[in-house]
């Protein structure tokens, strides 16, 4: 692994660490996390800081009902741990567990990309890109936010060149082409919580047909 330049940003890890964040945006953010000890130090700051405001709350008094239960519940049988699903390759296990534990069914999209649909709702949606060494992603814009790791070779657009383990945090202000490095194909997860915006007639044209 490479030494990762483009983090994941304040806000994402504080939403992650309180649990409010999508469930799209929060495999990104745990896959990027296993891979950056530097977000994965700024995650445990914000648990800290959690943890101290929960000890600082004020204790509220538990009716009898409630303490009946929970007592009673202590005596009967712990559930079964449910299996954890580890890495498998370039893929980390937040989203080896996404998948199910099952590799990728990658589905062409034109110019030799490919991509494999892990989720899609009205939250949002969660896919990897396989792009070709070279090819480019039709230019786009965003009707939101979209998190993009990189997990296996490389792209660069207007800002910047993002390798393995580098996340591309883009809003809607970003207008982009992103092109994949030469060498080895570009495998990179993205999830995003509003449709693409194309400017070519054909990708618009498609669009519904590639739920992108």
């Amino acid at each position: 692994m490479t030494e990762i330049q483009h983090h994941l940003t304040e806000d994402l890890i504080a939403a992650y660490a309180a649990g409010t964040l999508g469930h799209a945006f929060s495999v990104v953010v745990a896959a990027h996390l296993s891979l950056c000890d530097e977000c994965r130090s700024q995650l445990e700051a914000h648990e800290h800081l959690g943890g101290a405001v929960l000890e600082d709350l004020t204790q509220e008094t538990v009716s009898v009902g409630l303490k009946s239960a929970v007592l009673a519940g202590i005596d009967l049988p712990a559930p079964p741990e449910p299996t954890r699903i580890t890495r498998s390759g370039i893929y980390p296990s937040a989203i080896m567990t996404a998948l199910k534990g099952r590799p990728p069914k990658w589905k062409p999209v034109g110019g030799g990309i490919r991509q494999c649909i892990i989720e899609q709702g009205a939250e949002g949606s969660l896919r990897l890109l396989y792009i070709p060494p070279g090819r480019a992603v039709p230019d786009h814009g965003h009707g939101g936010l979209e998190l993009t790791l990189v997990l296996q070779g490389s792209f660069h657009d207007a800002s910047g060149a993002f390798k393995a383990g580098d996340v591309e945090v883009a809003t809607e202000d970003v207008q982009h082409v992103p092109i994949a490095g030469e060498g080895i194909a570009c495998i990179c997860l993205a999830a995003s919580d509003a449709p693409l915006r194309f400017r070519g007639w054909l990708p618009r044209l498609l669009q519904p047909m590639f739920r992108i």
